[in-house]
């Protein structure tokens, strides 16, 4: 015999089914807009290419992220390649560092970083045990995986006319705060499809971002 449900009880399953929906649909980015209509961005005027960068200090300004990366010193940040030229551009071999104003050098976070940065026994969340960081071994969780996914670049290949836009994640929690003051995104080593030339570097400045977000939590460093 099939079960039977009372009236209550499938509105109540109706009710959860769509809530499921809801939620997978709130993992969403804003659609990217071209590069100079950000706040912080470099513009080649020459090469027809424009890059931005728009970082996310507060966890409220990005929530579709499905793990806290801020709130564990990881700072989630916006690249927007705009390219105008008539050629498609290369990213294969390009380099995305944040530099501070100690001029310290920083790559991308890869997964493994992220996963080793959230899953610690020192940052795992609840821990009570006062030791020094230890590594929980454990392949990279799905959840990054799929906000890699989501919200990284698709592709490594700019096609002309168009822009293409992917979050990065740098490891800021050793640095001043705000990490972003007097720092910059620093990009090179992008090619042109087919001659393969290399384009000149791209240095976009935080401080410009910040003048444009008064209200940001980076302009409000906690003391």
């Amino acid at each position: 015999m099939g079960a039977r449900f009372s009236g209550a009880v499938l509105a109540a399953i109706l009710l959860a089914c769509g809530n499921v929906r809801a939620h997978a649909s709130d993992h969403k980015a804003p659609p990217a807009k071209p590069a100079n209509e950000y706040a912080a961005f470099d513009s080649h005027a020459n090469e027809h290419v424009t890059i931005a960068a728009e970082p996310c200090d507060d966890p409220k300004d990005c929530p579709f992220f499905r793990l806290g990366y801020i709130q564990h010193g990881l700072l989630p940040i916006r690249v927007i390649i705009t390219n105008d030229s008539d050629h498609a551009l290369l990213l294969d071999e390009a380099r995305m560092q944040f530099i501070s104003a100690s001029n310290d050098k920083l790559p991308a976070a890869t997964e493994d970083d992220i996963n080793r940065r959230l899953f610690t026994i020192k940052n795992a969340e609840g821990t009570k045990i006062p030791i020094i960081p230890v590594t929980i071994h454990r392949p990279v969780d799905k959840k990054i995986v799929q906000d890699d996914q989501d919200f990284g670049f698709k592709t490594s290949r700019v096609e002309p006319h168009s822009t293409l836009a992917g979050y990065l994640f740098y490891d800021v929690k050793q640095l001043d705060d705000p990490a972003l003051k007097h720092a910059e995104l620093y990009v090179k080593m992008i090619y042109t499809a087919g001659s393969k030339d290399e384009l000149f570097s791209f240095s976009i400045p935080f401080d410009k971002w910040l003048a444009a977000n008064p209200d940001a939590a980076s302009n409000h460093p906690r003391k």
